[in-house]
């Protein structure tokens, strides 16, 4: 007999995208995202970060100053990311999961690359300008979105 207390496919992608943000060495703000199609099977990963190549220590991280000196101008979000990861093949159809609703710029990717479904942790953002834009580019369309709904359900990772 097969057990059942198994966690689902949404519980498994969702922990897969905020295991993800664990990589992110913003100190503010970490956002993981998980691909995958139609067959449950992942096609990228990604979060937020800087560009290959652009030095972590280097960079600016702070969140107030000129656009220059803020980390704004150069962090990569982790929808993009995940995009730009994929190793092969196409994200026709495919279900993003993140663990932050995605800003206007991640979300015309979103639309670009075929994504048809969205299935995010937070929408701490909601209201906000950019948030809307996105919105209404996925209404306008026919991406789905959806707010993850917890379980409750606690794991526990040992590394």
């Amino acid at each position: 007999m097969k057990r059942n207390d198994y966690i689902s496919w949404d519980e498994y992608f969702m922990g897969i995208a905020i295991l993800s943000a664990q990589r992110s060495k913003d100190e503010n703000t970490q956002v993981g995202c998980c691909i995958v199609n139609g067959e449950n099977k992942i096609l990228s990963l990604g979060y937020n970060g800087m560009p290959i190549g652009c030095d972590d220590d280097l960079m600016p991280w702070k969140r107030q100053g000129a656009p220059l000196d803020t980390k704004y101008m150069y962090v990569c979000h982790a929808e993009l990311n995940a995009i730009l990861n994929r190793s092969s093949g196409t994200l026709q159809g495919a279900k993003l999961y993140v663990t932050l609703f995605p800003c206007n710029e991640c979300a015309k990717a979103i639309i670009q690359s075929g994504i048809r479904e969205v299935v995010y942790a937070s929408d701490k953002y909601d209201g906000e300008d950019n948030n809307v834009a996105s919105k209404r580019m996925f209404d306008m369309v026919g991406i789905k979105y959806r707010q993850y709904e917890p379980t409750g359900r606690k794991l526990t990772i040992e590394l």
